[in-house]
C-alpha cells in the first residue's frame, strides 16, 4: 500500500482535533470495574537491573489485572521460556510470577538472562520491562605479596586498597586489628576509589594493622586484605611543602554523570602543612540547596543532577606555601524520560482518540510503537488507528479495535516501557449513586447533589424535582460535567426529592436523592466580657437555638485550648462557671457549638482583679430562689427552671425540688429530686393522673433557704397503672378460707381516677381457671369455702378508669391451717446419765400436719424421786425443736427420780395430739452437801456434831465423810482425821481433843456413785475447867470468835499494787479494799473483792505515787484494818546517780547472775528426774484441804463445780503443783488470776503482770490425804482442764 503525504498543516490540525476528542473516564467503582472488559494492566514487577541472592530462591515478579482474568507467559533473551520443562520453576497461582528453586540444588548462574513477562486476555496483551537478572558476586582478594611503606616524616603517602569486583560494587572501609575504624581528618582520607590517602604523614601513622575491608551488602558478606604496614622514619628539620594533587592527575579531567543521578568530584592534595580545599564552578555559581561537601571538603557533592549542571569545576589546594588547581569538565547525559506518557483509553464505538507518547533524554531518544507486544510495523492491520510519530490516532473506532499498545523509548543510556490500552466499550447508562441517599445542608449554604454515572457512549444528565416534576433549569442551578447538580443557595423550600436520568443510544436509567434543608445553629446570648475579683464565681452563658432534628455539642475553650483540667471548671448544659478564680484565669473563653452540619462558635474576656478591702464577711442561708417556670410539658416529664436567691456570701452546694400532688395529698410537699448549686434547669420525671406544684429549696454551708414560691400547676393525663400491688401474700386465718393481703398503691401510683383491684386465684396442682374478683381500693380480699391448707396461686392486678396494669407475677399462698391430727409414734428415751437424756420419735406424715410443720414439743415432767418415795406438785417442762427434728436432748433432769414425757407436733395453728407418756428413770448422782453443820457443847477435849441430811441426797446415802484438822495462831493446819460415819446416823460427840484450839471440820455425804459437796464449820475447845464461861440458859453452839483484819501488806509495781491480808473471824465474809492517795482528802476509792479471798490486785494507778489502802469486810459492823501506805514504782529510770556504773553493783550482779544460773541448772536436773517443785501461794487460811475432782468431759450435762466457786470455798493449792510446761503462768482479765496471790515485798512481778516464784508470808500445814493423790491441780491446771 502506498502512502498518502498529508501536508503539515493539515496533519497539525487532525492533531488538534484529535485531542479535544475526549475519551471516558471510568470511575473508580469497585463493582462496575469487576463488570466492565478490561484489556490487561501490569501492576506489578521486578526491576529492570534485578540482582540476587545465590544462595536465595529468586523470584521474578509480574503481576496484572484485567477482565477477563489474564494469562501470563515469559520469555528469556528474545525467546520464548517454556517453564514447564524446568522442574526448578514453577508459576504463582493467578499470577505471572516466577519462583525458580535455588535452595533445592538450582544454580543462579544457570538463569542469568533478560526475562520479560507478557499479560494477555481476549482483549490485548501487555508486556513487562526487560528485567536482567544477574547473581551477585563478593569474591576473594587475590594474593599478594605486600611489602612494608618506608616513609619519611612529612612525604604523602597512598595506600591502595584495590577490592575484587564485585556485584554489586562493595563499600570499602579501613580499619584495625581490633576492628576499629582508622581515624580521618584534612590530612588523612579515604578516597572514592577506596584508597587510603595522607597529605603528610607523621611519626604517629606507623603501624603495621591498615587493613582494607571491603562489605558486599548484598551477600552480608565480608573480605578483608591483607594487613598493609607503616613504618615512618623522621629527618630533621622536616621540610615543607607546597600542595600537589593526588587524584585527580593532571591539570584537567572529564567527568559524564545522567541526568537526575548524584554527582561526586573529588580532588585529594599532599604538601605540609596539610592543604585545604576549595570548589568554584566557571561561569556560575554552586546550585544552592543540592550542593555539600564531605570528606573535609575533598568531594564535591550535587545531587539530582540536570543538563544545567554541566560545566568546568575546579578545585583548588591551597597552603601557606602555594597552591594548586584541577579543572573537571562535567557533561550531564540524560537516560529517557517521560514528558507525556500514554494513557489509557476507553471509548465508545464510533468514537475517535489519541495516544500520545512523548519522551526526552541526552541524546533524544527514538521512539518506537508495539501492539499487544508485537512491533507495529508486523502486528495484524487495524484501518481505524494510524501511527504519527509519538503518536497513534484513532477513528471510528469498533470493539474489535480494543488491544494493548506500548512505547518504547530508548538511547544509548536506556529505555522507559509504557503499556497503554485502548478499550473500546458498548455499555447503556448506570447510576453509580445510592438510591434515595440522604443528603443534608444547612440554610442558606451549597447544596451537591451526586449522580454518578457510567455509560458508552458517554450518557446525557438530567434533573428534575420529584417522582412527575418538571426539568431543572435555569440560574438557580449548576449543572457539573461529572453529573452532580449544585443548587448555590439552599433553602428550606429546596427541601425534597431530585431525580437523577441518564441517556445514551442504548438505554435510560434514572435514581431519586433526598434533601434536606436545616436551620441553621445560632447561639442566641453569647458570653459576655467580665470583671471579676479574685476568688470569686463567674459563669459565662451560651444558650444556642439549634434545628430540633440536629444534636448540638458544646465545647468550652480557655486562649484556643482545652479548659484546664480543674474542678473549679464546671461545664452546664448552657454556661462555664468557673469558681474560686484566681489571676491564671485570666483569658478568652470561646464557646463553640458543633452539629454534624455547621458549626458557630463566640467569645468573651475574663479579667480578673484584686479584691478590695472589705468587712467582716457575714454567712448566711441563701435567700429562696424565684421566678420558676415549666417548659417543655410532656405526659411524663416537665423542665423546669429558676433563678437562684442571693447565696449570702456562702456559695449555693446544691438545690433541692420538691412536689405537691393538689388531687390527692394538697398541702404535702414531697422530695422529687436534687441537683448541683451550679444548675437552674433539671428535667422531672413525672406520673400520670398528678396534679404537680413545684418548689425549689437552696442550699448552702449554713443550711437551707425557705423554699420559693410554688410554680404554676401541672396536671398530668391519666393512664394505665404503671405496676401493681407489692408485698402480695395469701394465708388462711381459718381452716376453711385464705386471705389475700396486699400492700395498697399510693394516691399518686394510681395514674387515674377509679383505682381497683383485680384478684385472681387457683388452687396449685389442680387444673382449675382462675377464679377473680374485682374489689375497691382496699388491702384485703378472703375467700371462702376452701381445702384445709393447701397451695394456691395468687395474683393482684391493679386498673382503674383507663385500663390494667402489667400483668402481676404469681405468689404462692396457703389456706389456712387446722391442728395436727396425729402424734408422733415410736417414742423412745436413752438415758444419758443422772442429768441427761435423749429422747427419739418417728416424724408424723405431712398431710396429717395440715398446716406448716414448725417443729416438735416435747412435754416431761418429774413424777417422783426414787430415793424419797415421795411425790410432789407436777411441774411439766416443755422443750421445742425445731424443723423436722426426730430427736433432742433433756437436760437438767434430777438424779435418781422417775420421769414421764410425750411428744406433740407443732404447726401454726396450734399442737396436735400428744403421744402416749413414756416413762424413764434417771440413775444415782452424788448428793448435795448436808442441810447443816452445827458444832455444840464445848468442852476441854470434846465438841459434839449434828447435822442435817442433804436437801437432794440424788440416791441411796450410804455415809458420812467427817474430817478434822487443828489450826494453829500462825494459822497453819495440822494432820487431818478421817471418819466414817453411817448413813442413819445424826450427830456424833468427838473426844480426846486438846483443850483450847481451834479445829475445821469438813463434812459431806456419798452415796454409791461417789462423794458430794462439801459443808465447813469451825470450832475451839475451852481453854480449861477454870476458864469455862458458863453459857446462859440454852446456848449449846460455839460462839465465833471477834472478827478481825490483821496484816495487811502491799506488793507495789508502775501502775498497780497486790493487795493481800490476814482475817479471822466466821466465814464467808465479803470483803472490800479502800484506798486513795496519800495526804489526800479526796473521798477513798472503793473496789469489791471477788468471793472471800485475801488478795486483790489494785489497777490503774499513777507511777511514783504514794497511796493509803484499807481493807474491810461487809455486813460484819463494818470493821475495817488499820491503814497501809504504799507507793508505786516510777514511770522511767532515775536521771541521777547511775549506780548501773558502780563497780560495788556491777559486781553484785554477776554473783547474782552467777547464783541464778546454778539454781536454774539444778531445776532443771530435778525437773528432769520428775522432781516437783512447790509453788506456795498465799491462801486463806480456812481454805479447804482439797480440790473436788472434775468428771471428765463426756458430751454430757455432767455435775462440774467451777474454778470460781472452789475459790469461794477457800481450796487451798496442794503442795507440788505445777505451772504449765512454759514455766509461765499467763494473767488473766479478771482480778481473780495469779497475780493476785503475791504478798509483800518479796512478790516479784514480769512486766506482763505475771507473778515469779514463791510467794511470801507464813506457810500453812497442809492435810495429809490417805488414799488420794498428794498433788492438786494448781488454778492455772484446773482450768486447762476445763478447756
Amino acid at each position: 500500500m502506498m502512502k498518502k503525504n498529508i501536508p503539515a498543516s493539515k496533519a497539525s490540525l487532525v492533531l488538534f482535533l484529535c485531542q479535544m476528542i475526549s475519551a471516558l473516564d471510568v470511575p473508580l467503582d469497585s463493582k462496575l470495574l469487576e463488570e466492565l472488559s478490561q484489556p490487561p494492566t501490569i501492576t506489578q514487577q521486578s526491576p529492570k537491573d534485578y540482582i540476587v541472592d545465590p544462595r536465595e530462591n529468586i523470584v521474578i515478579q509480574c503481576e496484572a489485572k484485567g477482565k477477563p482474568p489474564p494469562s501470563f507467559s515469559w520469555t528469556r533473551n528474545g525467546t520464548h521460556f517454556d517453564i514447564d520443562k524446568d522442574a526448578q520453576v514453577t508459576m504463582k497461582p493467578n499470577s505471572g510470577t516466577l519462583v525458580v528453586n535455588i535452595m533445592n540444588g538450582g544454580k543462579a548462574e544457570a538463569y542469568e538472562g533478560v526475562y520479560q513477562c507478557t499479560a494477555r486476555n481476549e482483549r490485548g496483551a501487555a508486556i513487562s520491562n526487560n528485567i536482567v537478572i544477574r547473581p551477585s558476586r563478593s569474591p576473594l582478594w587475590t594474593k599478594e605479596k605486600l611489602e612494608p611503606n618506608h616513609v619519611r616524616e612529612g612525604d604523602s603517602l597512598v595506600l591502595h586498597c584495590r577490592p575484587p569486583v564485585g556485584l554489586p560494587p562493595p563499600i570499602i572501609f579501613w580499619m584495625d586489628n581490633a576492628f576499629q575504624r582508622l581515624p580521618q581528618s584534612e590530612r588523612v582520607s579515604q578516597g572514592l576509589n577506596g584508597d587510603l590517602y595522607f597529605s603528610n604523614v607523621q611519626p604517629e601513622d606507623t603501624r603495621e594493622d591498615y587493613i582494607c575491608y571491603a562489605r558486599f551488602n548484598h551477600t552480608q558478606t565480608i573480605q578483608q586484605k591483607q594487613p598493609i604496614s607503616v613504618k615512618v622514619f623522621s629527618t630533621k628539620p622536616v621540610t615543607e611543602r607546597q600542595p600537589i594533587l593526588l587524584t585527580p592527575t593532571g591539570s584537567t579531567s572529564t567527568k559524564v554523570e545522567l541526568r537526575g543521578n548524584v554527582l561526586l568530584l573529588e580532588c585529594i592534595a599532599a604538601g605540609l602543612p596539610t592543604p585545604v580545599i576549595r570548589w568554584i564552578k566557571e561561569g556560575g555559581e554552586l546550585p544552592a540547596n543540592r550542593t555539600f561537601f564531605e570528606n573535609f571538603k575533598k568531594t564535591l557533592k550535587i545531587i539530582d543532577v540536570s543538563e544545567a549542571d554541566s560545566g568546568n569545576y575546579k578545585c583548588i589546594a591551597r597552603n601557606t606555601l602555594g597552591s594548586v588547581h584541577h579543572i573537571i569538565s562535567v557533561t550531564v547525559k540524560a537516560a529517557p524520560y517521560w514528558i507525556t506518557a500514554p494513557r489509557n483509553l476507553v471509548l465508545s464505538p464510533g468514537e475517535d482518540g489519541t495516544l500520545i507518547c512523548r519522551a526526552n533524554g541526552n541524546p533524544k531518544p527514538n521512539i518506537s510503537w508495539l501492539a499487544n507486544g508485537v512491533p507495529i510495523a508486523i502486528a495484524p492491520e487495524d484501518p481505524s488507528r494510524k501511527v504519527d510519530g509519538d503518536t497513534i490516532i484513532f477513528s471510528h473506532v469498533q470493539e474489535r479495535s480494543s488491544a494493548v499498545y506500548q512505547c518504547n523509548a530508548s538511547n544509548e543510556f536506556g529505555y522507559l516501557l509504557a503499556n497503554a490500552f485502548v478499550n473500546v466499550l458498548a455499555e447503556p447508562p448506570r447510576i453509580l449513586t445510592p438510591a434515595n441517599k440522604l443528603y443534608q445542608v444547612i440554610a442558606d449554604s451549597p447544596a451537591l447533589l451526586d449522580c454518578a454515572y457510567f455509560g458508552s457512549p458517554k450518557p446525557e444528565i438530567e434533573w428534575f424535582k420529584g417522582v412527575k416534576g418538571s426539568i431543572l433549569r435555569g440560574n438557580e442551578y449548576v449543572f457539573h460535567d461529572n453529573g452532580t447538580l449544585e443548587i448555590p443557595v439552599a433553602q428550606k423550600d429546596s427541601t425534597g426529592t431530585y431525580t437523577c436520568v441518564a441517556r445514551n443510544e442504548l438505554g435510560k436509567i434514572q435514581n431519586e436523592v433526598q434533601l434536606e434543608v436545616k436551620d441553621p445553629t445560632m447561639i442566641i446570648k453569647q458570653p459576655e466580657y467580665k470583671v471579676i475579683q479574685r476568688y470569686g464565681q463567674v459563669s459565662f452563658e451560651c444558650i444556642i437555638k439549634h434545628d430540633s432534628t440536629l444534636l448540638p455539642t458544646v465545647v468550652w475553650l480557655k486562649d484556643s485550648d482545652e479548659l484546664p483540667d480543674d474542678e473549679r471548671f464546671l461545664v452546664g448544659k448552657d454556661n462555664l462557671t468557673i469558681m474560686n478564680v484566681t489571676d491564671k484565669d485570666d483569658g478568652t473563653y470561646t464557646c463553640i457549638v458543633n452539629t454534624t452540619l455547621d458549626s458557630v462558635s463566640a467569645s468573651a474576656v475574663l479579667t480578673v482583679v484584686a479584691a478590695p478591702p472589705t468587712p467582716a464577711i457575714i454567712y448566711a442561708r441563701p435567700n429562696p430562689p424565684f421566678d420558676l417556670e415549666l417548659t417543655g410539658q410532656l405526659e411524663r416529664s416537665v423542665e423546669l427552671s429558676w433563678i437562684p436567691g442571693d447565696e449570702n456570701n456562702s456559695p449555693i452546694t446544691n438545690f433541692v425540688i420538691e412536689y405537691e400532688d393538689g388531687l390527692h395529698e394538697p398541702g404535702v410537699w414531697h422530695y422529687q429530686t436534687e441537683v448541683p448549686g451550679t444548675q437552674t434547669t433539671v428535667q422531672l420525671k413525672l406520673s400520670p393522673y398528678v396534679n404537680y406544684s413545684f418548689r425549689v429549696i437552696a442550699v448552702n454551708e449554713i443550711g437551707r433557704s425557705q423554699p420559693s414560691e410554688p410554680s404554676e400547676q401541672y396536671l398530668t393525663k391519666s393512664a394505665n397503672p404503671d405496676e401493681n400491688p407489692s408485698n402480695v401474700q395469701g394465708t388462711g386465718s381459718e381452716p376453711d378460707n385464705l386471705v389475700i393481703t396486699w400492700e395498697s398503691l399510693k394516691g399518686f401510683q394510681s395514674n387515674g381516677p377509679g383505682l381497683q383491684y383485680k384478684v385472681s386465684w387457683r388452687q396449685k396442682d389442680v387444673d382449675d381457671e382462675w377464679t377473680s374478683v374485682i374489689v375497691a381500693n382496699v388491702s384485703k380480699y378472703i375467700v371462702s369455702g376452701t381445702p384445709t391448707f393447701v397451695p394456691y396461686e395468687i395474683k393482684v392486678q391493679a386498673l382503674n378508669d383507663l385500663g390494667y396494669a402489667p400483668e402481676p407475677s404469681e405468689v404462692i399462698g396457703h389456706s389456712g391451717e387446722d391442728l395436727p391430727m396425729v402424734a408422733p409414734g415410736n417414742v423412745q428415751v436413752h438415758v444419758i446419765n443422772s442429768t441427761l437424756a435423749k429422747v427419739h420419735w418417728d416424724t408424723v406424715p405431712l398431710k396429717t400436719v395440715r398446716g406448716h410443720l414448725q417443729g416438735y414439743k416435747v412435754y416431761y415432767w418429774k413424777v417422783q424421786s426414787l430415793s424419797r418415795r415421795s411425790r410432789r406438785h407436777v411441774e411439766k417442762n416443755i422443750l421445742t425443736f425445731r424443723g423436722n427434728k426426730t430427736f433432742g436432748m433433756l437436760p437438767g433432769l434430777e438424779p435418781y427420780s422417775s420421769y414421764k414425757l410425750n411428744v406433740r407436733v407443732v404447726n401454726g395453728k396450734g399442737e396436735g395430739p400428744a403421744s402416749p407418756d413414756k416413762v424413764f428413770k434417771t440413775p444415782e448422782g452424788v448428793p448435795s452437801s448436808p442441810s447443816f453443820l452445827k458444832i455444840t457443847n464445848p468442852t476441854l477435849d470434846s465438841l459434839t456434831l449434828e447435822w442435817g441430811s442433804p436437801t437432794h441426797p440424788n440416791g441411796v446415802l450410804i455415809s458420812y465423810t467427817l474430817k478434822f484438822q487443828p489450826i494453829n495462831n500462825t494459822h497453819e493446819l495440822g494432820p487431818l482425821v478421817e471418819i466414817r460415819i453411817p448413813a442413819n446416823e445424826s450427830s456424833l460427840v468427838l473426844k480426846n481433843l486438846n483443850y483450847s484450839t481451834r479445829y475445821k471440820f469438813y463434812f459431806n455425804a456419798q452415796t454409791s456413785v461417789g462423794s458430794g459437796t462439801q459443808i465447813t464449820e469451825e470450832a475451839v475447845t475451852i481453854m480449861d475447867e477454870a476458864g469455862i464461861l458458863r453459857p446462859a440458859v440454852g446456848a449449846g453452839k460455839v460462839q465465833p470468835l471477834y472478827p478481825r483484819i490483821r496484816n495487811v501488806t502491799t506488793a507495789a509495781a508502775e501502775t498497780y499494787a497486790n493487795i493481800s491480808w490476814e482475817y479471822e473471824g466466821p466465814d464467808h465474809a465479803n470483803f472490800y479494799v479502800e484506798y486513795g492517795v496519800a495526804g489526800s482528802k479526796e473521798d477513798w476509792k472503793k473496789e469489791i473483792v471477788n468471793g472471800s479471798r485475801s488478795f486483790f490486785v489494785l489497777k490503774g494507778l499513777t507511777p511514783g505515787t504514794a497511796y493509803k489502802v484499807r481493807v474491810g469486810a461487809e455486813g460484819l459492823s463494818g470493821f475495817r484494818s488499820s491503814e497501809d501506805v504504799f507507793e508505786t514504782g516510777p514511770a522511767m529510770a532515775s536521771r541521777q546517780v547511775d549506780i548501773a556504773t558502780q563497780g560495788w553493783f556491777i559486781g553484785l550482779m554477776c554473783a547474782v547472775a552467777l547464783l541464778i544460773l546454778i539454781l536454774l541448772i539444778v531445776c532443771f536436773i530435778r525437773r528432769n528426774k520428775g522432781g516437783k517443785y512447790p509453788v506456795k501461794e498465799k491462801e486463806d487460811a480456812h481454805a479447804d484441804p482439797e480440790i473436788q475432782p472434775m468428771k471428765e468431759d463426756d458430751g454430757t450435762f455432767g455435775e462440774y463445780r467451777s474454778l470460781e466457786s472452789d475459790a469461794e470455798d477457800h481450796k487451798p493449792l496442794k503442795k507440788g503443783s505445777r505451772t504449765p510446761s512454759d514455766r509461765t503462768v499467763k494473767k488473766e482479765d479478771s482480778d481473780d488470776s495469779l497475780v493476785d496471790y503475791g504478798e509483800g515485798v518479796n512478790g516479784q512481778f514480769n512486766e506482763d503482770g505475771s507473778f515469779i516464784g514463791q510467794y511470801s508470808g507464813k506457810k500453812e500445814k497442809e492435810p495429809a490425804e490417805g488414799n488420794e493423790s498428794s498433788e492438786a491441780p494448781s488454778p492455772v491446771n484446773a482450768m486447762n482442764s476445763f478447756v
